[in-house]
């Protein structure tokens, strides 16, 4: 199973990214568990400078944007 985590204080971004990450999920079929991080030691301990941040598998694949579904579903796939 993939771990997914969501990083950020918990604002509208990291709302929509958490959003982005289930459709990504649900997309690919794979089986995922998606957890928010709002701990700012958390955040900053994966290098993270601007939230929100995407974690698969404890490797950040994206920071301080928004990235498609598309995008989400290959690293994804790309994890799996």
């Amino acid at each position: 199973m993939l771990s997914i985590k969501v990083l950020g204080p918990g604002c509208a971004n990291c709302r929509k990214l958490e959003e982005v990450a289930r459709e990504a999920v649900a997309a690919t079929g794979v089986e995922a568990e998606i957890a928010k991080v709002t701990d700012m030691q958390q955040i900053i301990a994966y290098d993270v400078l601007k939230t929100p941040g995407l974690v698969i598998n404890d490797k950040l694949v994206s920071s301080g944007r928004i990235p498609t579904p598309a995008s989400v579903a290959e690293w994804i796939r790309a994890a799996a």
